[in-house]
């Protein structure tokens, strides 16, 4: 990873389009196949981060409804942070998963078109059976990253409508008011960070898988 990571900082100075910077990085020896790779490993922790982020968020929301007089405003401050913070972590998360989607278009389009290049009927279809594999493991993959995505939008809804709520009423009465939807808020961060780890789960076992194939 360290190897793409430093060819990538050089190759983005030169170039903008994906296309452009696919050829660049296969010129020095880079190819799609290792892109896709680093890029769900890097999606797999900016999930990991986002799910500390979520789960701060929660600890500090419990912090200010179980007030107890104490430095309020303090902890409300904390609290727009974490919100913050997790909304950058999704956001992180969302951008990491469109570049593995588009990086692995790329390959498979790739692929296909060169199984017509081919001479030998068996090893055409051999290529083709592992690339169908491949493919069908990537969509679970996929699936699974886009679904933990999706529940990402409404925790951070909430956790919005939270803050705001106690930006302009920060007192016990606005605490108390918020309480009741606290529930909510916890199943859904739970639902989330479950979400999170079957994705992280495939992402483990398709970089393994790619590994092995490789």
């Amino acid at each position: 990873m360290k190897r793409i990571t430093l060819v990538t900082a050089l190759v983005l100075g030169l170039t903008g389009c994906q296309s452009a910077y696919y050829s660049a990085m296969e010129k020095v020896g880079i190819h799609k196949r290792e892109i896709l790779v680093d890029r769900v490993e890097n999606t797999k922790e900016s999930q990991q981060e986002s799910q500390q982020e979520f789960q701060s968020a929660l600890e500090r929301l419990s912090t200010l409804i179980n007030f107890d007089g104490k430095e309020l405003q303090a902890v409300y401050e904390q609290l727009n942070d974490d919100y913050e913070s997790s909304l950058a972590s999704a956001q992180k998360v969302s951008a990491n998963i469109d570049k593995v989607e588009d990086v692995a278009e790329a390959l498979f389009d790739e692929w296909q078109d060169e199984l017509e290049q081919y001479s030998s009927e068996k090893l055409k279809r051999e290529s083709d059976k592992k690339l169908k594999q491949t493919q069908r493991q990537f969509d679970r993959l996929l699936r699974s990253m886009r679904s933990s995505e999706r529940k990402m939008q409404p925790v951070l809804a909430s956790l919005k409508d939270n803050v705001l709520y106690l930006k302009h009423n920060l007192n016990a009465q606005a605490i108390a008011a918020i309480r009741g939807e606290f529930k909510s808020l916890q199943t859904d961060i739970q639902s989330l960070i479950n979400d999170m780890n079957r994705s992280i789960e495939d992402s483990n076992k398709f970089i393994e898988q790619m590994n092995t194939t490789n």
